[in-house]
């Protein structure tokens, strides 16, 4: 077989963003969280469930993802891993399907959205745990920055099929285009939107075959005896060792709580328009559009900035730019904007939402692949698998405590608004750790 050059294992990697992308763009985010706020018909009621069901998923992946992440160092071959968790999302994803609203089984359909989401996290340790193989540490940041961009472009095409020819409309029956939904789906089944599942689901199969073509794990001599237990033992010691490694120690639980609010963004802001503003799919996909198309922008331009002066610097800012956003969100309502009232009919909120929407992605796109660039710069380069075990750990350690949090406290308070502001606390805790993070890592210490 003839040689992989470089820039084709590199843009074999930039495809499992692209492939990976929808489940976020899709499900978590713009389609499938709107209408699960559509089958409840209560916004504070779904909001409420849809908290409990990521942050079921966010406490398994937290206790799992270290020791997968210390078996594949062990094991050496961490493709064979992103083949078991890539079926894991392809069927969780399809399972989407059966959120029939005339023959509703709620808590199968949540199920299913658990188990794709899992795949999709896990996944996604394996192939961050290959970033260090792409490139010198000057040019990972752009490497990562440019792997992000294309995977928000891959999750922007896909919204636009989805709103074009599939999601209806649920007064009309008619997708974003004035169309009754393709392939002959049912509008008043909702056929239409509940394609999103299988359309996820194939998305991700197609554009996985350049993935799996052209990225090769150079490690690939099998395990010795023992070598599990080896394995947990690395884990446990490198657990230990932790206060001894202080930035690494500040930088995942900087990281923990940082992300853990971004994606209580994520995870609540379509249900959140839905309610608040009272947005269809259709006008959710709209923010997604917008949203998205910002963050490939900004993680792109954030790449060259992140090679040029380093990740934290990226990641300070993005931290600040996303808790004006959190605070922003709280003042922002169907009869008012920032305080200042508004008619019912106005539109001043939903473009106020809109602006909201530009910074969350562009904020968010730089942040997160910053962020994988810095976990490189703190990692061991002899057990980076490991260390993305740990990184994904820090990342749902606490994955259901925003979640959990924004719920009880939409649950407490009955107002959608007022229960995301938990997420302003933990964005300035992830910023005050920053501050023992060292730019180079432990051994530039």
């Amino acid at each position: 077989m003839a040689q992989i050059s470089a820039r084709r294992r590199i843009w074999g990697w930039f495809f499992f963003d692209w492939a990976s992308q929808p489940y976020n763009t899709l499900l978590i985010t713009f389609i499938f969280a709107p209408f699960v706020k559509e089958l409840v018909d209560d916004g504070a009621k779904a909001q409420s469930l849809w908290g409990f069901t990521v942050g079921a998923a966010g406490l398994t992946i937290a206790l799992a993802a270290p020791i997968l992440g210390a078996v594949a160092d062990t094991y050496g071959n961490r493709l064979k891993w992103i083949w078991l968790f890539s079926i894991f999302y392809v069927v969780g994803a399809a399972g989407v399907w059966m959120a029939n609203p005339a023959d509703l089984n709620l808590t199968l359909v949540l199920v299913c959205f658990a188990i794709g989401l899992i795949g999709m996290e896990f996944a996604t340790i394996f192939t961050n745990s290959i970033l260090p193989d792409l490139g010198t540490r000057q040019e990972i940041g752009r490497i990562s920055g440019k792997g992000w961009a294309f995977g928000y472009l891959g999750g922007l095409v896909a919204l636009l099929i989805m709103l074009a020819f599939f999601a209806e409309n649920a007064e009309t029956g008619l997708t974003m285009l004035g169309l009754a939904p393709a392939l002959g789906l049912d509008p008043e089944l909702r056929e239409g939107t509940r394609f999103v599942g299988p359309l996820t689901a194939l998305w991700y199969a197609v554009f996985m075959i350049p993935f799996f073509l052209w990225v090769k794990d150079p490690k690939v001599a099998g395990p010795s005896s023992g070598a599990f237990q080896d394995a947990i033992r690395g884990l446990k010691k490198t657990i230990r060792g932790l206060p001894q490694t202080p930035s690494l120690f500040a930088f995942l639980g900087s990281s923990m709580l940082y992300r853990d609010a971004l994606n209580g963004m994520y995870f609540f802001g379509g249900i959140y328009a839905a309610g608040v503003l009272d947005w269809s799919v259709i006008d959710t996909g709209v923010f997604g559009i917008v949203a998205i198309i910002s963050g490939a922008v900004f993680a792109w331009l954030g790449g060259y900035v992140d090679d040029a002066f380093g990740p934290k610097p990226v990641i300070r800012v993005s931290i600040l730019v996303l808790c004006f956003v959190a605070i922003s969100i709280v003042f922002v309502s169907r009869d008012s904007v920032f305080g200042i009232a508004v008619e019912e009919t106005s539109r001043l909120p939903d473009i106020a939402f809109y602006v909201v929407g530009a910074v969350i992605g562009a904020a968010g796109g730089t942040i997160q692949s910053a962020s994988r660039t810095m976990m490189v710069r703190q990692a061991h380069p002899d057990r980076m698998t490991e260390a993305f075990g740990l990184y994904a750990l820090a990342g749902k350690a606490t994955s259901f405590l925003a979640p959990l949090a924004v719920g009880i406290a939409t649950g407490l308070s009955g107002s959608q608004q007022i229960g995301v502001t938990p997420l302003i606390v933990l964005f300035l805790l992830g910023f005050l750790l920053l501050r023992w993070v060292h730019p180079e890592g432990e051994e530039a210490r």
